[in-house]
């Protein structure tokens, strides 16, 4: 069997699921997709074009802490939907970081990037290449 590639799912950590289960399904929804299935450990699991996301209460007990260093990139149709997600994530308890959305020259062209912090300060990213 031949393997696809290397990406499988993005997982962070949450210290409140209902305080997450709102910020993710308002800015899941903005881009089109579903409100969070619920499994029976109670992780948020959302699927949308292919990707998988999950939030979590970390499985060793401990708090659930940022990742230092870390950023979670979603991609986006058009910098319209980039930034219906960022004022979704804004209107639902994340915190806008970075620069204002916008375009921004780099080693990889031209790219259109809004950029939040979620309600546990997991770093997010929308990003369409112009």
């Amino acid at each position: 069997m031949e393997s696809q590639g290397m990406y499988s799912h993005n997982m962070v950590g949450s210290n409140d699921l209902a305080r997450s289960k709102q910020f993710y399904d308002a800015t899941f929804k903005a881009i089109g997709g579903n409100e969070a299935i619920q499994d029976e450990k109670g992780r948020l699991i959302y699927m949308h074009n292919g990707g998988i996301f999950l939030v979590t209460q970390p499985i060793d007990g401990q708090p659930a802490t940022a990742g230092n260093g870390c950023t979670i990139g979603l991609a986006m149709d058009s910098p319209e939907q980039a930034d219906a997600w960022h004022a979704a994530g804004v209107a639902n308890g994340g915190t806008a970081i970075e620069d204002p959305p916008g375009v921004r020259e780099g080693g990889m062209g031209a790219l259109y990037l809004a950029y939040l912090r979620d309600p546990d300060g997991n770093k997010l990213c929308a990003l369409k290449r112009m």
